[in-house]
């Protein structure tokens, strides 16, 4: 598998119904399926279906897990336990929660996604550039944060069965568009353990991606087979945008067409590290000298580091401006370089 997502049981522990202060029935999760003895029996189901994740994830594929409070901690160290190198944690801020009807707690309003690797030393996908894409930002300059505010899935997003919520736990397709897009190429075959209403299998249909659901219950097989049968695929032309695809531009050709000089600071986007740059291409920072990859990669402990998104130019403004600029503009007078 290249990627997988995983939206286990909560293990929420509800013993009695809940009600709105006008004393209407709260639609709470209240399925057998979130019925666990204790922690114990909990711990050792999510062992089970981690380490069957772990068997079967490519080398270069990656793991996401959601949950809340009730469940994400013990999953995340669990995960830890059979192999897998965390590389993320998002927060999915929902923009439309519930609120707590009692007033004993703040209202539970996000819910946690971990992002792992199959190991620490795997190669994996991550389309940063879609990401920045997605973003707010109109240049699509900025790196997507790890805290994400999406909506609940309602209204017409939100499939129905006899009038009713076909599941209790459906999560919204802006949820698994931006997870399938950053961490899974077209093609490429993504994996739902906890298939349920089977947003996992529309969303990677609509972008080009093959899917596996595995369901138990007979009743959300039907409904997700009904749903991904009526999803109309996107066109090849559609879904290869990542801009890995474009042409190499190396740091080297920002100096030999005067977009940065040598002797010129650049500045690291962490802490502001400034570093020189040389006239062969690297920079020097203090003791340091070599790629903007390579220095990036030092100032951040030998965590993988991408230099094109972390140094920044001042222009004649004093502004700070990433390097990446430079290079998209290259990109865009291609036939004008010089080589």
């Amino acid at each position: 598998m290249d990627l997988i997502f995983a939206d286990p049981p909560y293990n929420l522990q509800l013993r009695n119904d809940l009600y709105r202060p006008n004393l209407t029935k709260v639609d709470a999760v209240k399925d057998r399926w979130d019925k666990f003895k204790g922690f114990a029996e909990y711990d050792a189901f999510t062992r089970e279906w981690l380490s069957a994740s772990h068997r079967v994830l490519k080398e270069t594929g990656t793991i996401w897990a959601i949950g809340t409070y009730h469940n994400i901690f013990r999953i995340g160290k669990i995960m830890q336990d059979v192999g897998f190198w965390i590389l993320n944690s998002v927060i999915w801020e929902k923009a439309n929660p519930m609120p707590n009807f009692k007033g004993v707690r703040f209202t539970n309003s996000h819910e946690i996604l971990i992002w792992a690797a199959r190991s620490k030393e795997a190669t994996y996908t991550f389309n940063h550039h879609s990401m920045k894409l997605l973003n707010d930002d109109r240049d699509g300059g900025l790196q997507m944060r790890a805290d994400w505010h999406l909506p609940l899935a309602t209204g017409k997003e939100r499939i129905k069965a006899n009038g009713t919520k076909a599941h209790s736990t459906q999560k919204p397709e802006a949820l698994l568009y931006r997870i399938i897009m950053a961490a899974s190429n077209p093609g490429d075959v993504v994996l739902d353990p906890f298939f349920g209403s089977g947003t996992t299998g529309a969303v990677a249909k609509k972008l080009g991606r093959n899917w596996i659901g595995i369901e138990r219950d007979k009743k959300y097989i039907k409904v997700a087979q009904k749903r991904i049968d009526a999803v109309q695929p996107a066109g090849e032309e559609a879904i290869h945008v990542e801009k890995r695809k474009q042409a190499r531009v190396p740091f080297g050709a920002l100096l030999e067409n005067g977009l940065l000089r040598p002797g010129q600071s650049l500045y690291f986007a962490k802490n502001g590290t400034r570093a020189k740059v040389l006239a062969n291409g690297h920079l020097r920072c203090g003791e340091l000298t070599g790629s903007i990859h390579g220095v990036a990669r030092a100032l951040v402990d030998n965590a993988p580091a991408n230099g094109w998104d972390l140094w920044f130019y001042r222009d004649e403004d004093g502004k700070k401006i990433v390097i990446d600029e430079l290079r998209e503009r290259l990109r865009a007078n291609a036939g004008t370089l010089k080589r």
